[in-house]
């Protein structure tokens, strides 16, 4: 006969209790754990302050630049070119020598005329000796009065003949100063278009060489036709000539300051816009004729205005944007109005205050409320590096 076990009440009573304290204590709390989402991590950006300074306001447009003058050394006269004086690429004045054409057929010219005149001299005095004398026996009856006539008159013939030879010696010195070439401005000379031994004349197409004055320079650069209003108001304002620069075509060098110097007379209507001219002193050469760049011309100074680095700028479905970053490190897209983009900073309208945290780098991340940690010094710098790297082309 077996033995039955008997557990006492009190033992099952502490068993019990001590297997809900191991639950609420280990089990539970690994459940929870295990149950709970994850925060996501904060987005590393690198943020910068909205800036308030005095702004410049800049109509922009692209351009040509012009030379100043530009003069095609022609011959005159023909002959056969006896010596080049210049080097292609020279900076010459007006009035260098540049080439000779052969003078010898002209200073004949000049020998053979004064040669004439010297013989009309001649015959002039004596006719006019004879005239003397005839006049003398006229008015004493012993010569004819026909005679007396036909002798003045030869006088004036002769007389005649002088101013001719004088006139046509003028215009053979005039003829013979042709022969040489000079620079009619100063300038640039160009490519040499005739060699020595040639022969050249004025209708030679090519001439000698071209002169190119760059030292000023013009820009002529177009502006949409809608701007004309403000333009005329700010020149009427000023009372003076607007400032214009002019920069590369990758906007990353200024290459000189000028003056607006004319706002053409007409309207293009192919294209609804406007050109304008402006003058450049040039002194160091930087602007080149036949060059396109980027022309700013300085309508105004925004004082106080609001700027802010350009990459901050977001494109969305409703315009421009940007990430700004609230006291508690969250994030939040504010619509924006840009004014204008230039030399890598955004100058708004409105849409942001000054002071306020803007995301200048790491945006592709970002998702509104989403929180951020803020970069510094070298990460902000890796953090850059590797946005670029990893951003989608536009």
């Amino acid at each position: 006969m077996k033995r039955k076990t008997i557990i006492p009440a009190a033992l099952v009573m502490t068993a019990v209790v001590a297997g809900g304290l191991f639950y609420l204590l280990h089990v539970r709390p690994l459940q929870e754990a295990v149950a709970a989402p994850i925060p996501p991590a904060p987005v590393p950006v690198v943020a910068t302050t909205v800036a308030q300074h005095d702004v410049p306001v800049y109509l922009t447009g692209v351009g040509t630049v012009i030379a100043y003058n530009t003069d095609v050394v022609r011959a005159q006269i023909q002959g056969q070119i006896i010596s080049i004086n210049f080097t292609e690429g020279q900076n010459v004045h007006a009035g260098d020598l540049l080439a000779q054409i052969d003078p010898r057929p002209y200073q004949a010219m000049i020998d053979q005329y004064t040669g004439q005149l010297e013989r009309d001299q001649a015959q002039l005095m004596n006719a006019q000796a004879n005239q003397k004398r005839y006049n003398q026996l006229g008015n004493q009856g012993w010569a004819t009065q026909q005679l007396v006539e036909t002798q003045n008159a030869q006088v004036g013939e002769l007389q005649g003949a002088i101013k001719t030879d004088q006139a046509l010696i003028q215009a053979s010195k005039v003829q013979l100063s042709y022969t040489q070439l000079t620079a009619p401005i100063d300038g640039v000379v160009g490519i040499r278009q005739i060699d020595i031994g040639n022969i050249i004349s004025p209708s030679t197409a090519s001439g000698l060489c071209v002169v190119t004055q760059i030292d000023p320079i013009s820009l002529i650069f177009t502006l949409p036709e809608t701007v004309l209003p403000q333009i005329q108001e700010q020149q009427e304002k000023t009372k003076g000539a607007l400032k214009v620069l002019a920069y590369s075509q990758d906007n990353t060098i200024k290459l000189d300051e000028g003056e607006l110097g004319l706002v053409n007379n007409e309207i293009l209507q192919t294209t609804g816009s406007i050109q304008l001219k402006a003058n450049f002193s040039n002194k160091g050469n930087r602007l080149w004729p036949g060059e396109l760049v980027n022309a700013r011309l300085l309508l105004d100074t925004r004082h106080n205005g609001l700027t802010i680095p350009a990459a901050v700028v977001q494109q969305g479905p409703k315009g421009p944007y940007a990430w700004v970053i609230k006291p508690d490190n969250t994030v939040a897209i504010r619509q924006i109005k840009v004014a204008q983009i230039s030399d890598g900073q955004a100058l708004i309208d409105s849409g942001l205050d000054a002071n306020e945290q803007v995301v200048v780098d790491g945006q592709y991340k970002l998702q509104p409320g989403a929180h951020v940690q803020l970069l510094h010094g070298k990460a902000a710098e890796e953090a850059a590096a590797q946005d670029a790297m990893q951003a989608p082309i536009p």
